[in-house]
């Protein structure tokens, strides 16, 4: 089953410990997650439902391709990480 896990400076705001849950799309992995942490949810997507602006999520290494609709592709043994994306100037 994938694993999802969360930077340190997110579980600063929420704790987030490293999850395994089922799923095959992204959006299934994290409505897995926050079906036993809804206080994730919140911090970690917005009120559609999309990955909030200042959050990434890094699939096996790779940053995700759909942060509207979570629909990239999850194995079975797939890793996601999710964290604060940086920005400034």
């Amino acid at each position: 089953m994938p694993t999802v896990t969360f930077t340190e400076n997110i579980q600063r705001h929420v704790s987030c410990p490293p999850t395994t849950v089922s799923g095959h799309t992204v959006r299934e992995v994290l409505d897995a997650v926050f079906a036993g942490n809804p206080l994730a949810r919140g911090y970690v997507l917005d009120e559609q439902g999309e990955l909030r602006k200042h959050m990434a999520i890094f699939l096996d290494g790779r940053m995700i391709l759909d942060r509207a609709g979570l629909s990239d592709a999850v194995g079975p043994d797939s890793r996601l990480y999710v964290m604060q994306a940086l920005s400034g100037g």
